[in-house]
C-alpha cells in the first residue's frame, strides 16, 4: 500500500489505542501511588480498590473501555464495507475529542464538563456506528 493514505476513522482509532494506554498507565500509577511498590509488585491479596484520585481514574478506565470496543467495532466495520462517508468521519472525531477531554475532567472531578463531555464522545459513537451501515 505505497502511497495511501490513512482513512479519518482508522486515525482516530490509532488515537484512541494511545488513549487506551494512557488511561491504563495514569490508573496504575494512581493507584500504586495510594497503596505502595510492596502491594502494587505482590500478589495483591488484600484486593485493595482505588480510591479517591486514584478511584475516578480507575472509573475513568472501566468508562473508556466500555466504549472503546464499540468505537473500534464501527470504524472497522465502515472499513469492512467501505463506507467512508463523512457521517463516520465526524463521528470518529467527535469520539475522539470527547473521550480526550474525559479523562483530565474525570480526574480532576469535574462534574458537568465530564458528563458533557462523555454526551459528546457517546454521540460520536452513534455518528460512526450510523456512518458503518450507511453506503456511500
Amino acid at each position: 500500500m505505497t502511497g495511501a493514505s490513512i482513512s479519518v476513522p482508522f486515525l482516530c482509532l490509532f488515537a484512541v489505542m494511545v488513549l487506551g494506554l494512557v488511561h491504563l498507565t495514569v490508573a496504575s500509577f494512581s493507584f500504586k501511588a495510594q497503596v505502595g511498590n510492596s502491594y502494587s509488585v505482590g500478589p495483591r491479596d488484600d484486593d485493595l480498590r482505588p480510591a479517591g484520585v486514584a478511584g475516578r481514574l480507575d472509573r475513568a478506565q472501566r468508562n473508556f473501555m466500555e466504549t472503546f470496543p464499540i468505537f473500534a467495532a464501527a470504524v472497522l466495520m465502515g472499513a469492512a464495507l467501505d463506507h467512508q462517508n463523512r457521517l463516520i468521519d465526524v463521528g470518529a472525531m467527535l469520539y475522539v475529542a470527547g473521550r480526550i477531554a474525559f479523562l483530565p475532567l474525570y480526574w480532576a472531578g469535574v462534574r458537568w464538563l465530564r458528563t458533557f463531555s462523555w454526551n459528546i464522545a457517546t454521540a460520536g459513537l452513534v455518528a460512526a456506528m450510523i456512518g458503518a451501515v450507511l453506503p456511500q
